[in-house]
């Protein structure tokens, strides 16, 4: 039978979570400038752009957790 999960296994798994959330709204924020038909420059900026505003979103969604 498989047990309760331990409290690193449970924090390893959020830590998972949070990057997946971080990595999905930069990529989302890099295809939506796709349509504007940017730069690669532009393109990358949308792209670290959108990671930060994921990170800042998940730190205010996960706080101090």
């Amino acid at each position: 039978m498989v047990g309760p999960l331990s409290d690193e296994d449970r924090r390893s798994g959020y830590r998972q979570l949070q990057a997946g959330f971080v990595a999905l709204i930069g990529v989302s924020a890099g295809l939506i400038s796709l349509q504007a038909e940017p730069t690669a420059f532009q393109f990358v900026g949308a792209v670290l752009g959108g990671i930060v505003l994921g990170a800042v979103l998940v730190a205010y969604l996960y706080g101090s957790s």
